[in-house]
Order: structure tokens, then sequence, then C-alpha cells
């Protein structure tokens, strides 16, 4: 199940189909995934939320001047990266999250990133990877310090930022649009392959499982046959619920917001 945020911009003449890009975002449960994600989507901090819901938005942007179709993936994995194949064939670029206040998180974030580099590896393809910060807000019970992202986010080739989801919607509309062009420069460089599609069939024979070679004990990750293609279903089932918002973000009228049942809004 999808939801659909922002406004199709109108123009005059023919133009260009939009730039599609698929954004996942990963993280360890509290790391505030969905909130950042919401935050970008409708400008809106939801402080409550069910961690285990997961769910696919699409929004319109605009990125440096070009219309962009923007899908984000706000995944929902347990404690460790589990059936990874639904957003490993999917992103073209991925958001790891960790919380500044949560030791345990930012260690998370750490498998993720190594997980993300083994499937770079294993399809010789560059997956452009933003390491997110969040929680900015709660730094006064800082567990990770700025170096230590900054660190293990040059050991991965990562950008690094640090933001938080009920501040300032600005710094996290940059993260997101700066996840954009990061994949659109590998779009145009020809490295990235549609990963709209992906294969319910049987794994190719030579491919053994990336557990089995490299440890992630609870994510299994299969090279796929291109036999009997489909799009990707949408992994969450959550009931949807039309929320009208109480407050505007302007003086123009505050939209009608589709969100999934459990959000809160502030």
């Amino acid at each position: 199940m999808s939801s659909v945020f922002g406004k199709p911009r109108a123009g005059s003449g023919q133009q260009s189909a939009p730039l599609e890009v698929n954004l996942a975002i990963l993280g360890r449960r509290g790391s505030g995934k969905s909130a950042l994600t919401v935050k970008f989507l409708t400008r809106r901090f939801i402080s409550e939320y069910d961690p285990n819901l997961e769910d696919t938005y699409s929004s319109e942007e605009t990125v440096d001047h070009q219309q962009v179709h923007l899908r984000v993936m706000d995944t929902a994995d347990p404690d460790t990266p589990r059936n990874c194949e639904r957003y490993l064939n999917w992103a073209h670029a991925f958001l790891v999250v960790y919380s500044v206040d949560s030791r345990q998180s930012f260690e998370g974030s750490g498998i993720y990133l190594e997980l993300l580099a083994l499937h770079a590896k294993e399809t010789q393809r560059s997956y452009p990877t933003l390491l997110l910060g969040n929680k900015l807000d709660m730094a006064q019970y800082r567990q990770v310090t700025e170096a230590e992202g900054a660190a293990l986010a040059g050991r991965f080739g990562c950008l690094f930022f640090e933001v938080s989801a009920c501040l300032d919607f600005e710094p996290v509309q940059h993260v997101f649009h700066e996840a954009v062009r990061e994949a659109r420069r590998e779009l145009e460089k020809g490295s990235l392959a549609r990963p709209l599609f992906i294969s319910e069939e049987r794994a190719l024979p030579h491919q053994a499982p990336l557990t089995a070679r490299h440890g992630l004990a609870s994510c299994t990750l299969n090279t796929l046959s291109t036999v009997s293609l489909k799009e990707m279903p949408a992994v969450a089932q959550a009931k949807l619920v039309t929320v009208k918002s109480s407050r505007a973000q302007s003086k123009r009228k505050a939209p009608t917001l589709t969100l999934l049942k459990g959000f809160k809004i502030f």
C-alpha cells in the first residue's frame, strides 16, 4: 500500500517525464525513520507511530529546478536486517538513520552500511548512501559524537548529516534532496539499473546467499532471476485514514493529508 503526497505541477506545453528515484530509509527501531519521513513529506512532526508498520510513499519534488517523482520506503526491520532484497533490489539510494542519543542504534547503522557495501560488491554497482544522525534536539543526552558519525561515514565513503525530525523542516528536506542528487549522478553515469521489478522465482543456482559467506544471520540476499517479473508489492498492509491538519504551515489553507493509522499529528 502506498500513499501519495505533494501536488502535480502544471506547466505549459509538453514536458519531459520526471526523474524517478526510489529511496529506502534504513535503521534500527526507535531511530526516528518514520518521523523523518513524515516530516519531509508533510512538514509536520509525528511523535507517535507503530514501529512495525512499513510503507512506501510518493511525492512530487523539484530538486535543482528538475521535477522528480520520489518514492520513499520507510522500512520496518526488526533489530537486525531481514528480508533485505525487498529494498536492496528496489532502491536507487539509501538513507541509514541512527539516533545520536543511542549507542545501540549507531552500532546498528554500521551493520546496515556493511550490508550495503556487500550488496554493492555483489552487484558491482554503486549505490549512493547517506548516514544520518537523528534527534539532534536530544544532544544533551548524546551517546554518539558528531566525530564518530563522520568517521563511520568516511569509512564507507558516504555523506553524513545530523538533523532532528522535530526541529526545522529545511535541514530534513536538504538531506532527502541530497539523496536525490546522489542518485541522479549515478543514474547519469548509467550505473543504475531499473529497480522497480523483482522476481519471485528461484535464485540462480551458482549464487549462494550473502549470509552464508558474510555472517548476516537474519538477512538472506540472493541474485534474482529475470523470469516472471512483476512490480514490487507494498510491504505494509496498514489501514489508511485521512487526517485534516490542524495547523497550517503558511497563510494558505492546510492540505488534507493521508497518513498511516497510528500517526498523531502536532
